[in-house]
């Protein structure tokens, strides 16, 4: 999630467990122990495809926090920054604030490691990166507690009551969505074993889904608010690596994505895309791995990710589509009806 809601969220669950000893100390602590482990962006591993799938790696680890929480709790208790406290209490709050971190990026669709080093991504693919629904709750309770502060803790514990709920709405819509996707893929005669779903930006109420299906791949959209459960699919190539060997890192970003990848060839230059991170023709992720010589032959390189160009397309339409207008086709009708296969 963003660094705001990241704040607030370390912030609110500093205040719930503060209670009556809460204060603007310690949600300010709350605040930084939360934004901590995403301070990982600043470590340069050397190449772009090591510093995105390595991101959310050891300072996300549940095996790793857990042992720092208590060192840091230690520490505080040590310099008495927070006197009175019991280090029962205070390594919850630390525990608690660094915890809830990685927890939350869970849910969205980009890969936590919650156990490194062993290996593994874990996303729920529930939620956006950035979602006011869930965020503004937080930030208004903090905003009240600091008016009204004797009812501080009450305010976050609520707070998080609410955006926990919210939470689980969002299981409970990816869960309707899937189903809904699976029945249509099955209906089309698609094969339905490799199937990725997550919201679009920040609503819960509009889902992607992106089917892969051998050297191509189909995108569609289920509003939770849709009529028909019919799911419209627009089929694209996904193409493959013209090569014989694949290099490590081209490895690493297929178990990042779980496959869900993308090969073309754009004017002098290869490119490997993310399927998962962004909208139809708006992909967030799109990595160079080869570029031609002036003899037109194919040189690999260190992989570079590109700069994301202009929005395509009519986002407008989106909340049109989020709220169950099925007349506008999967590509937010960037690609005109009826859609054509892209060469």
């Amino acid at each position: 999630m963003d660094s705001i809601t990241q704040a607030a969220l370390g912030a609110t669950v500093a205040g719930a467990i503060a209670g009556k000893r809460c204060n603007g100390k310690v949600l300010l602590a709350g605040a930084l122990l939360g934004t901590l482990p995403d301070l990982d962006v600043f470590i340069d591993y050397g190449d772009d495809i090591s510093n995105t799938v390595k991101h959310r790696g050891f300072s996300h680890s549940l095996l790793i926090l857990l042992p720092f929480s208590l060192i840091l709790a230690g520490l505080v208790q040590r310099l008495k920054l927070l006197a009175d406290w019991s280090f029962a209490r205070l390594w919850l709050l630390v525990a608690a604030c660094l915890i809830t971190h990685p927890l939350l990026d869970t849910f969205t669709s980009y890969g936590t490691q919650l156990l490194w080093p062993i290996a593994g991504y874990f996303s729920l693919s529930s939620i956006f990166i950035i979602d006011p629904l869930y965020t503004l709750p937080l930030l208004i309770a903090l905003g009240i507690g600091m008016v009204r502060k004797a009812s501080l803790a009450r305010y976050c514990v609520i707070a998080l009551c609410i955006s926990s709920v919210y939470l689980s709405w969002s299981l409970a819509a990816n869960v309707y969505v899937e189903q809904r996707a699976l029945a249509s893929l099955n209906a089309l005669g698609i094969a339905d074993d490799k199937v990725f779903i997550t919201p679009t930006p920040f609503n819960t109420l509009l889902w992607r889904i992106v089917v892969i299906d051998g050297d191509r791949y189909w995108e569609g959209l289920a509003s939770v608010l849709d009529n028909k459960p019919q799911v419209e699919f627009l089929a694209q190539q996904r193409g493959h690596w013209p090569f014989e060997n694949e290099p490590q890192l081209l490895q690493a970003l297929a178990t990042f994505t779980h496959g869900f990848i993308r090969f073309e060839q754009q004017a002098e230059q290869l490119l490997v895309t993310d399927l998962r991170l962004g909208m139809y023709g708006n992909l967030a992720f799109k990595f160079v791995f080869a570029e031609r010589n002036n003899q037109g032959q194919w040189q690999s390189v260190v992989p570079y990710r590109l700069e994301r160009g202009e929005i395509k397309g009519d986002l407008t339409k989106l909340k049109d589509r989020a709220l169950g207008d099925q007349q506008i086709n999967p590509s937010l009708d960037l690609c005109p009806s009826p859609c054509q296969l892209e060469p």
